[in-house]
């Protein structure tokens, strides 16, 4: 008989910034995912890794005065290392600049291109820097990017293409054909909503003369490759695609995680490609949503982005994984807050699940020495939580199945509190109190600590390490893996009589709620408040004649590490403005933004350059940041 085989992905993570609280889930999910694979019977291989190519990266670089390779270097560095910290179990840990990756990504861009579904075009739309693709109109909100808030800029340059359209049938009926294609349905209901509208070919290329970090066309030399194009093909570059053992092993038995905003590119980008490229295609998507915090979707410039690397170190790496599978429902969006982990350790974990491993544990060492006494086979049935322990494990292995991790552990706690109504209606103090009822005292404690065995088996995908502390008190003959099958768990009766337990333990200490209120996971910096400046009357602010203006073209002042020289239209002229943000922003970003300009101000020589006003912009730890208005204005307009 074959082996069962499963092939699960993280994205690969953009490396613009450091890892925050969405990407530890993803990668938690992933890995829980992987290992109940492994508890039932499956061959696995799990991937994750980082996307280090596009305009992205410049700009970040940029920004630190660095290389984009030493800067994704350093940041992938971050990734990687959060990874032994949340107890993930990757098999591989690919970046998109190794040289095997990009190799795979030239012989799929030329097989494509070779059959004809790539051509040279040139093309108008609009383009959002911050998610560096085009966008049609109907994806945008209020005009604007439904990701970063702002208007997609026009733009007009010749690129290659990509013959998505050809395939739009075929995916409509690929995706009808095959129910677990994409989970859960409402991603599934939202991709075929998407599909009903004519599906636009995909621009697959970015000219040098705007960005020289990527993979080269291998058709083109003047031009890098989408560096969506570039990322999705990770899935099988990871592989050794198209001759390594790991290819022919685990494609196409690959189901991708992926969080809702890139359900798009994992959905309708990548199948297609792998059609085109005459490849089979992945068995699914598992989709989840967001992670708010405080209420709030995470956000730099709000100040609420959560650290997994800090919540790991203040509450342990079980306890968080535990957090985050328990409290968000896959699929829809969770909160994060302080209180609710702290809420979920002292709760679920302190008093359920660890309240019950020392009770067992001290009444066993207490009545029995510490040694198993074992079940009287004649009060067995009497006293069996045999069939509360099989409940549990199917309630687990249903939802586990199809990614409803909430739904496992609460199988589990279910047991748990189960079996703390146990303790309470047999009262085992009572028992040790009547030397006639010894045997009955044995017998329940036998069924205890076999639901503790059983407890600690199915823990395993989400608290590995408390798995294995509790198997280890428990004397259990753990496997070389590490874990124990689905099928091993049962029969009911596995400890052996005589064993002897090891010492009672506290598995989750409570924490102090009056202490952690003083502590904070969630950064909120203070925002700096520069003072006050001299008052003016509002005769001398009537002086300054603030007008709306239009970037038409932006570049930098040689030798100037800031200074960028801006052509403004401001209406009934065009002015130059020498402007001090070359730092934050790349000036092939500007053009087309709308400015406010000080247009009224004397001329200036800034590097031998003629300054014919000033443009307007905020300051946020040293960062310069545009000013803007929320509706498009003229070009001339006044500001009041």
């Amino acid at each position: 008989m074959e082996k069962k085989r499963q092939f699960f992905t993280t994205p690969i993570y953009y490396v613009n910034a450091k890892p925050h609280l969405g990407h530890a889930y993803t990668s938690i999910a992933a890995d829980v995912a992987t290992r109940f694979k492994q508890m039932d019977g499956h061959d696995t291989y799990f991937l994750t890794g980082t996307d280090e190519h596009g305009d992205k990266i410049v700009q970040a670089a940029q920004k630190e005065k660095t290389s984009p390779k030493a800067y994704a270097d350093k940041i992938s560095q971050l990734f990687k290392d959060l990874l032994p910290l949340l107890h993930i179990q990757n098999n591989h840990f690919i970046r998109t600049t190794d040289p095997d990756h990009i190799k795979v990504v030239e012989a799929i861009l030329t097989k494509i291109h070779d059959s004809g579904d790539i051509y040279f075009s040139s093309y108008e739309g609009i383009y959002c820097f911050g998610c560096e693709r085009f966008y049609q109109e109907r994806e945008l909100v209020d005009g604007k990017c439904p990701d970063h808030g702002v208007a997609p800029q026009a733009i007009k340059e010749s690129n290659y293409f990509f013959k998505m359209s050809k395939y739009q049938d075929w995916l409509i009926d690929h995706i009808k054909t095959h129910p677990d294609f994409i989970r859960p349905d409402q991603y599934k209901n939202e991709l075929l909503s998407f599909l009903k509208e004519p599906l636009e070919d995909l621009c697959i290329s970015r000219p040098k003369s705007r960005l020289t970090w990527g993979i080269t066309l291998p058709f083109d030399q003047e031009y890098v490759t989408y560096v969506w194009f570039d990322a999705l093909v990770n899935y099988i570059s990871a592989l050794g695609y198209p001759d390594g053992a790991l290819y022919q092993n685990f494609w196409p038995t690959s189901r991708h995680f992926v969080a809702k905003d890139i359900i798009k590119p994992h959905g309708i980008y990548w199948p297609i490609m792998l059609k085109a490229a005459g490849l089979d295609i992945y068995d699914g998507l598992n989709v989840h949503g967001f992670w708010n915090v405080k209420g709030s979707k995470m956000s730099k410039s709000i100040g609420n982005v959560t650290d997994p690397v800090e919540v790991t170190r203040e509450f342990g790496p079980d306890p968080f994984r535990y957090f985050l599978m328990r409290e968000m429902v896959f699929g829809l969006d969770a909160n994060f807050t302080e209180d609710a982990i702290v809420s979920r350790i002292n709760s679920d974990l302190a008093n359920d699940l660890g309240n019950l491993f020392s009770r067992v544990l001290s009444m066993n060492h207490r009545y029995f020495n510490g040694r198993v006494a074992g079940a009287d086979a004649a009060l067995d049935q009497q006293y069996s939580l045999e069939s509360d322990g099989a409940k549990a494990i199917d309630g687990f292995k249903e939802a586990m199945a199809i990614c409803e991790f909430h739904k496992g552990l609460i199988s589990i706690w279910t047991f748990i509190s189960t079996m703390n109504k146990y303790i309470d209606t047999q009262e085992p103090w009572s028992l040790a109190k009547d030397e006639s009822k010894n045997s009955a005292l044995a017998t329940v404690l036998y069924n205890l600590m076999e639901g503790l065995r059983v407890i600690s088996c199915l823990i395993y995908p989400v608290m590995p390490a408390t798995s294995l502390k509790m198997q280890k008190a428990l004397c259990l003959d753990i496997p070389n893996k590490g874990f124990f099958g689905l099928d091993q768990i049962f029969p009911w009766s596995q400890i052996q009589k005589g064993t002897c337990l090891g010492a009672p333990e506290i598995l989750f200490p409570r924490i102090d709620t009056k202490n952690q209120a003083e502590k904070t996971l969630v950064k909120k910096e203070k925002p700096f408040k520069p003072p006050l400046k001299e008052e003016i009357g509002l005769d001398d602010f009537l002086k300054i004649d603030l007008r709306a203006g239009i970037i038409l073209s932006a570049e930098r002042i040689q030798d100037a590490n800031k200074l960028l020289k801006l052509m403004v239209d401001i209406g009934a002229q065009t002015r130059q403005v020498i402007a001090g943000i070359g730092k934050d922003y790349p000036p092939e970003d500007l053009v087309g933004k709308q400015v406010i300009v000080v247009a009224n101000l004397k001329e200036a020589q800034i590097m031998g350059e003629t300054s014919q006003g000033m443009i307007l912009v905020g300051s946020h730890k040293k960062q310069m940041i545009l000013t803007g208005f929320d509706k498009d204005l003229f070009p001339g307009n006044q500001v009041k």
